[in-house]
């Protein structure tokens, strides 16, 4: 344990831990790295990699949580944050401000990212979404 922090050491190997299914998303897989039960739930931090094509994507919503980023490190996304289309390709990095409406659309059979979220067990509320027109998404071959 970390003096006083209530905290543990963790390193995770790639042969450690497994993507699986069960996450918040049917359609990904996740990979979980250790951190929230090194650090007693005050962070999350998980590989998310695509395990089907987008049909309706995530929906509209919004994380309950105190801060949240997201790197994408294979393929990309696009996303709307706050009705303004977005596209996060590998090594971009995205500061997802806490309570930010976004919509995860579409995706690239390849997609994977590293999520970080605080507090590990941070909620997710469906709203409705600003009036867009979602693209059509780019079907996988």
């Amino acid at each position: 344990m970390g003096i006083g922090t209530g905290m543990q050491f963790s390193h995770v190997k790639p042969e450690d831990t497994k993507f699986l299914p069960g996450g918040l998303r049917d359609f990904f897989l996740y990979r979980d790295l250790g951190v929230a039960v090194a650090t007693n739930g005050k962070v999350i931090a998980h590989l998310v990699k695509a395990n089907a094509p987008p049909e309706e994507g995530t929906g509209w919503h919004y994380h309950v949580c105190d801060f949240q980023i997201v790197v994408m490190t294979k393929g990309w996304a696009r996303f709307f944050y706050d009705g303004v289309e977005t596209l996060v390709e590998a090594g971009d990095v995205v500061h997802q401000r806490p309570g930010i409406v976004h919509y995860l659309f579409d995706y690239s059979p390849d997609m994977e990212y590293l999520e970080i979220v605080g507090p590990a067990d941070f909620g997710t509320v469906p709203v409705k979404g600003p009036d867009v027109v979602i693209p059509p998404i780019t079907p996988w071959k």
